[in-house]
């Protein structure tokens, strides 16, 4: 590059951030970023080889993470997460320790089954309409919103396809699904459990012992029952049939990413042909058809997840990764520990200053270019993973998740500023990012 470029490629880079953090007047997250490649793609900083090799990367990554959010919205349409909020009032049987636990395993699920941004888009209203039901002051709203948004964000540690960063670095460092699972599985659940035993205590006071009586949005009787044995009034508003099969076409979809890597059938085609399902068993009970998929599917991550990767790979070929190779080098000599929690620290700052989804690439172009072995690689990888998923989760400005949760609030009049997002964060974070590095080091020195 010329020295001109260079001055672009940082300029572009550091302004993409600062139109990323602030969105004047709501401006969707793909128009800065958009910009900024059309930039460095006129000036010549990212040549037409480059765009070829980009978009082999991130489209089936893309494509993938689109293709469950389009689930999500077909699930919604028949019912199924209005069924969620009911269940877990009556679950919860009048305790407000239980609706805390309900309700972060609810967020856990649904990340786990979609991804991160997905599921803060699902849980946040939910939660949001479980605590106007019952009732609830803003001091005891903020522990069912602010755990939820955590964990629903550090719950796309455990399995790589639950976000659009993961599984775009997953295929930078040649680890399969399956074997990022068997590695990150564990150490993170510890650390994802970690955070929600401490929120527990944190808001230990501000939970509610036991629960008001609460209106519910439908016309039911409050007796307890079965899931799938509701009462009349509340079969008008599901198709019972059509939500079991759905139900089962998305755990079927979810274990056949993990099968499809045995035959070598690109995780993009299970995804797609999931879709494609759900929307034939849909249009075939209901005669419903594409309209609601058209206009509430964000399209815009397609444009969002090319243009963000030409920034970071201009900048990781303006020398920014030396820099970090340069810090890192010396400490992954003192052996797997260390390079764990160098990583894994790196990662959590660079997230938390210019969010984790261009950090995460920087940090894996940079052990990528380290010259490790293969096991130090992915354990490098493995660490800046849970640097940028659990790390990040320290402001609000380290995950677009954290950021979309913000404005879901803002747009339901719910008010919860920086600073009391990090007078929780900054006690519960660190402690979680810790464990949960601690815990990769031994569970993989342990698997071997």
């Amino acid at each position: 590059m010329q020295d001109y470029q260079l001055w672009v490629t940082f300029g572009v880079f550091i302004a993409t951030v600062i139109f990323l953090m602030w969105r004047p007047r709501g401006i969707n997250e793909a128009i800065p970023t958009s910009v900024g490649a059309l930039v460095l793609i006129l000036v010549g900083v990212s040549t037409y080889s480059n765009i070829v090799n980009i978009f082999g990367i991130v489209s089936g990554a893309a494509v993938t993470i689109l293709s469950t959010i389009v689930m999500s919205i077909i699930l919604d349409s028949i019912g199924f997460f209005r069924w969620i909020a009911y269940n877990i009032i009556e679950r919860a049987n009048g305790s407000g320790t239980r609706l805390y636990w309900l309700t972060n395993l609810l967020c856990f699920l649904m990340t786990i089954f979609f991804n991160n941004d997905g599921s803060i888009l699902i849980t946040t209203p939910i939660i949001i309409t479980i605590c106007t039901m019952l009732r609830f002051k803003k001091n005891q709203m903020l522990p069912y919103l602010l755990s939820g948004a955590l964990i629903a964000t550090a719950s796309s540690a455990p399995i790589g396809i639950s976000n659009l960063a993961n599984l775009i670095a997953l295929n930078m460092v040649g680890l399969s699904l399956n074997d990022y699972t068997i590695l990150m599985f564990v150490p993170s659940m510890i650390g994802i459990f970690s955070i929600a035993l401490l929120l527990y205590l944190y808001f230990r006071k501000d939970i509610p012992k036991a629960l008001q009586p609460h209106t519910p949005p439908f016309k039911l009787t409050l007796s307890v029952y079965h899931p799938l044995q509701t009462p009349p009034e509340y079969n008008k508003d599901v198709d019972w049939w059509l939500f079991r099969v759905c139900i089962s076409i998305i755990v079927l979809i979810r274990a056949g990413f993990f099968l499809a890597e045995f035959v070598g059938i690109p995780l993009e085609v299970v995804a797609v042909a999931g879709v494609i399902l759900l929307l034939g068993v849909r249009y075939y009970r209901t005669r419903q058809g594409l309209r609601d998929v058209v206009t509430q599917t964000p399209w815009h991550i397609l444009l969002f997840a090319f243009s963000i990767y030409v920034i970071v790979d201009s900048l990781h070929r303006a020398g920014f990764t030396e820099f970090i190779i340069d810090i890192l080098k010396p400490i992954a000599q003192w052996g797997d520990a260390s390079l764990i929690f160098s990583s894994g620290l790196l990662l959590t700052l660079l997230s938390n200053l210019v969010n984790n989804l261009p950090s995460v690439m920087i940090g894996t172009f940079a052990v990528t270019d380290l010259g490790l072995n293969e096991h130090q690689l992915h354990l490098a990888y493995l660490a800046n993973i849970i640097g940028s998923d659990i790390g990040a989760l320290l402001t609000p400005i380290g995950t677009l998740a954290t950021l979309i949760w913000m404005f879901i609030l803002k747009s339901h009049h719910i008010r919860i500023t920086w600073m009391q997002y990090l007078k929780v964060t900054i006690v519960v974070i660190p402690i979680g990012l810790v464990i949960s590095l601690m815990a990769l080091y031994f569970w993989t020195s342990l698997i071997g």
